[in-house]
């Protein structure tokens, strides 16, 4: 019975060798050479098993007592077709003094049965089928591993091959490093844009499924900012360029994810310290299981010693304790779901920041930019003595040196052109406001904090909104009532977050108490802290973090314009709608390549699904693995039981690990 078995998994396995090279031709697949030669090696080792099943040692009779040897040279040949390769990785551990590893488990296991079936002039299959199935397994974990890989490949064909320069009226391709700050390049349609810049002729339709994983196409037009790694898709557009190639944003991004494999979860360095203490340790048993119950049978208790016993289930408790499925399965696992994160547009870092995402229990949210718009529009003047849009002059012209989104919506409401030359003494007070001189008029732009610094008497607004008190020369001049939108997803996102088990939402902003409370209570979040500065956000958040249960994790999600010391601070920073933004790619944990706070939870869930999914592979490895050793220990469990605790256990590992690819639909 058990050969009719042994025959039919061989006949199974050389069938899925042939349906994998035929799907393997097919460019879609991504099977890689070194593939395709192994499930060649294990289609010949296959076939040529179950000739030598089908035939049995009888075919050798014929030739007398050299049979033997002749049928051990065959099986010899065939094992060398399937396992050169172990047995010379094995060789190299030993000589770089890296001995206990699985490939060395293996040799010494399918030699030592080798060994045993040419003293007993017996059974060669039970070695050569360990090793096939060993090498069945660590096909499956190499294609999963390039299935991995290739996700990140797809992200990574954002890196473009070259900038289009215009020379003598001819369009001349040059390597993007050789590009530097305000040349003008050119792409055409189809072409990816190559180095972040300004848009000065031309309009288009781009494309950034590759950096946000929305196929939503962003129109552009001249005067526009424009990052690369987008496809252009309709006009032609005339870039000058604002970075060089080392410090755009499509070289930041494939730096972040080439890295994000050096940085191991607290689960993968547990499971390298482990496997450095385990492979020794069951190599020592395994000798020990060889030797000593033959010496007590002999000397304690006058038995025969029953040496190929205790040899062959030594041998056994060598394949079952082989540590493949929890080695390969675990980086694979967190591999995997870099990998799918990255496609959906949400780029890990690191292993360990997915596994402290995964804790997040309290999410802490900066508003601008991240739960509202950040798009801030000059709404009312009141309480001016002067003309209003003399007054709005002056102020943008304060700001003029801010990169604050409300500094840029009073350029935009002033609307000409800045003039620099007309500002001087310019001092920016963090969180409070700005004082400049402009037009030899000194020029306080800023909250009642400012105005009670400079002794002016500010007049109170009951508007919902930011407040722009302004003062000019040190007389109250009125305030400009600024207001900012809730994205049309915050509320969403809240809920979302709620529903992924996150136990509390709180925001902190520097905007004024009246405005964040306006917010909060229409977002339903559950604290609001307002009036802070970059500082008091640090504070805010360290006195969260100290006030929170140890295993809970703390997520702060800001836009990475001046949230950097909040989010390096935090247990988990998550930067917001990231294109363009240098801060966030440099001081997150994690980057949101769109600015729909619904990526929040999103990510959230990727992460909880690929740890959920590393937790099962230890469970069931470990747990098999443990049965198993005992089992063959105790003489209950012979070779392919324990084909089946290695192999089997590995590919289904392995394929369990590939289910964190697939983050669609969560």
């Amino acid at each position: 019975m058990q050969e009719y078995i042994i025959n039919g998994l061989l006949i199974v396995v050389a069938l899925l060798a042939v349906i994998l090279q035929i799907i393997g031709t097919r460019s879609s697949a991504g099977m890689t050479k070194k593939q395709k030669v192994m499930l060649w090696r294990i289609l010949t080792a296959t076939v040529l098993l179950l000739i030598l099943q089908v035939l049995g040692a009888g075919a050798f009779e014929v030739f007398g007592a050299a049979g033997r040897w002749i049928r051990l040279a065959v099986f010899l040949v065939d094992y060398l077709v399937i396992g050169y390769d172990i047995l010379k990785k094995a060789g190299k551990g030993i000589r770089n003094g890296q001995v206990f590893d699985e490939h060395f488990l293996m040799a010494v296991a399918t030699l030592g049965a080798l060994a045993l079936a040419v003293y007993e002039n017996g059974d060669y299959l039970e070695a050569i089928a360990v090793m096939l199935f060993y090498q069945v397994g660590e096909w499956f974990q190499s294609y999963a591993v390039g299935k991995s890989r290739r996700n990140i490949s797809d992200l990574m064909d954002i890196r473009p091959d070259y900038a289009n320069i215009e020379q003598d009226g001819k369009l001349e391709q040059v390597d993007p490093d050789e590009v530097g700050i305000g040349t003008i390049i050119v792409v055409q349609p189809g072409e990816k844009v190559p180095i972040d810049g300004t848009v000065v002729q031309g309009e288009s339709t781009l494309n950034t499924a590759a950096l946000t994983g929305e196929s939503l196409p962003r129109e552009v037009k001249t005067g526009d900012e424009i990052i690369s790694g987008c496809i252009n898709m309709t006009g032609l557009l005339h870039i000058q360029t604002t970075k060089e190639f080392g410090e755009s944003t499509v070289s930041k991004i494939l730096n972040l994810v080439e890295n994000a494999s050096s940085r191991k979860s607290k689960s993968e360095d547990f499971i390298s310290r482990f496997a450095k203490i385990y492979t020794p340790a069951v190599c020592y048993a395994a000798l020990a299981l060889a030797v000593l119950p033959p010496l007590v049978r002999m000397f304690a208790m006058g038995l025969n010693a029953g040496w190929e016993t205790w040899i062959y289930r030594a041998l056994t408790f060598l394949v079952a304790s082989c540590p493949c499925a929890l080695v390969i399965s675990i980086p694979l696992s967190f591999f995997a779901g870099i990998g799918g994160a990255s496609k959906a547009g949400v780029l890990v870092k690191g292993s360990n920041y997915l596994e402290t995402l995964s804790q997040a229990k309290i999410v802490v949210f900066d508003k601008t930019g991240t739960l509202t718009q950040g798009v801030f529009e000059v709404n009312a003047i009141h309480h001016n003595e002067m003309d209003e849009h003399k007054l709005v002059e002056y102020a943008a012209l304060a700001e003029s040196v801010s990169s604050h989104p409300i500094s840029k919506s009073l350029q935009k409401a002033y609307g000409m052109e800045i003039d620099r030359s007309r500002v001087t003494s310019i001092q920016e007070l963090s969180g409070n406001g700005v004082i400049a001189t402009v037009d030899d008029h000194q020029v306080a732009a800023g909250n009642d904090k400012l105005m009670n610094c400079l002794g002016v008497q500010a007049i109170p607004c009951h508007s919902v909104g930011t407040i722009i008190h302004m003062a000019i020369d040190g007389k109250y001049a009125g305030h400009i009532v600024i207001s900012d939108i809730v994205k049309p997803h915050s509320k969403e996102a809240i809920q979302a977050l709620k529903s992924a088990g996150v136990r509390k939402t709180v925001m902190l902003t520097g905007d004024a108490k009246k405005v964040a409370d306006s917010v909060a209570s229409t977002l339903e979040l559950d604290e609001v802290y307002s009036e802070l500065l970059p500082a008091d956000k640090v504070e805010k958040v360290e006195q969260l973090i100290q006030n929170k249960p140890e295993k809970e994790k703390l997520a702060f999600v800001g836009d990475g314009i001046n949230d950097a010391p909040v989010l390096r601070r935090a247990d988990i920073g998550i930067a917001m709608g990231a294109m363009g933004s240098d801060a966030a790619i440099e001081a997150a944990d994690v980057v949101l390549m769109d600015d729909d706070p619904l990526q929040i939870s999103k990510a959230i869930k990727i992460s909880r699904k690929c740890l959920g999914i590393v937790y099962q592979n230890i469970v069931v490895a470990i747990g098999v693995k443990l049965v198993c050793l005992v089992l063959v220990a105790l003489g209950f469990a012979n070779m392919w039981l324990a084909v089946f605790a290695d192999v089997g256990v590995m590919i289904i590992a392995v394929l369990n690990a590939i289910r964190a690819l697939f983050v669609k639909n969560l």
